[in-house]
């Protein structure tokens, strides 16, 4: 795959993966009455497998799937797998501003990454935007407070480690295999990765009447969540990309405060406020330097 370098655009598909990952913890919430989070992460996946394949067949595009570098599809996906079930341990103990504010921790690891395993250059302004973006995650969240570091918040970082290694491994990815491919392996081994956990103490939960319709949002909410993710990948570098995904915590400190009666105070609005500050310096930079380059390339 040809990779380009377009800012803006990775940053609307990231509206859509902040969409849809907000629709998963809604949903995950929903269904912590009726599944464990392994059985979660089963029947989440088999509704991806019917999407995913639906919809490939009928654009023509299920012969994108091969089955080469299996290994990495396996690998890339048992890190996303520890870290999605991190997140919905968290997702049960901590409030929802809190634990996406701890998951935003992984833009840092990936921005400091991604020279090393991807080749991308760690610029003056990325390195000093996930700095910035970092103190708004700190200041939400105060992980370092009187209560200290529970279990919840463990999980939530955790979570945010594996996220890193993930979107790592995908951006590599994206490189040399389409994205019907990527999205096809990943509900493969979900669901696989899912049935081993669910299975392991001799029974699986089927879900009940009204737990279904939770189980398909959070099926499409995560497929849709991916999608944008890995479209984004695909268009602008990891450290580009991934700060982008601040814009989750104001608005699911706004779900929190309808749906739960989750008040957040004002060191969540000031946080936010800094994140989404240290987010759009990012792409403002990015955008800059490209039509430096693009401006300079024209000229005779």
């Amino acid at each position: 795959m040809p990779q380009t370098h377009r800012p803006f655009a990775a940053a609307l598909w990231m509206i859509a993966s902040i969409l849809g990952f907000t629709m998963v913890a809604v949903a995950g919430r929903a269904l912590h009455p009726f599944l464990d989070t392994y059985e979660v992460m089963l029947w989440r996946s088999v509704v991806g497998i019917v999407t995913v394949t639906g919809v490939a067949t009928a654009l023509g595009r299920l012969t994108e799937v091969s089955a080469d570098r299996l290994l990495v599809h396996a690998l890339r996906n048992a890190i996303h797998f520890a870290g999605q079930n991190l997140w919905l341990v968290a997702l049960s103990l901590i409030p929802v501003a809190q634990l996406f504010a701890l998951e935003f921790s992984y833009p840092i690891m990936v921005a400091l990454a991604a020279p090393f395993l991807l080749g991308e250059r760690l610029t003056r302004i990325r390195a000093i935007s996930a700095l910035i973006g970092f103190g708004g995650i700190l200041t939400v969240a105060r992980p370092f407070g009187a209560e200290g570091l529970s279990p919840g918040l463990l999980a939530a970082l955790a979570a945010a480690m594996c996220f890193a290694g993930s979107a790592l491994m995908t951006r590599w990815m994206t490189r040399s295999m389409t994205i019907t491919c990527i999205l096809f392996w990943l509900v493969m081994f979900q669901a696989l990765y899912g049935l081993i956990g669910a299975g392991a103490d001799g029974r699986i939960a089927l879900p009940p009447p009204a737990a279904l319709p939770w189980v398909v949002a959070i099926g499409l909410g995560g497929l849709g969540g991916h999608l944008g993710l890995t479209k984004a990948l695909s268009l602008a570098p990891a450290a580009v990309v991934t700060p982008i995904d601040f814009l989750r915590l104001p608005l699911i400190a706004l779900v929190g405060m309808q749906l739960y009666d989750e008040q957040p105070d004002i060191w969540v609005l000031v946080g936010g406020a800094i994140t989404f500050g240290a987010n759009w310096l990012n792409i403002w930079s990015e955008k800059r330097n490209t039509s430096a380059l693009q401006a300079q390339m024209q000229q005779p």
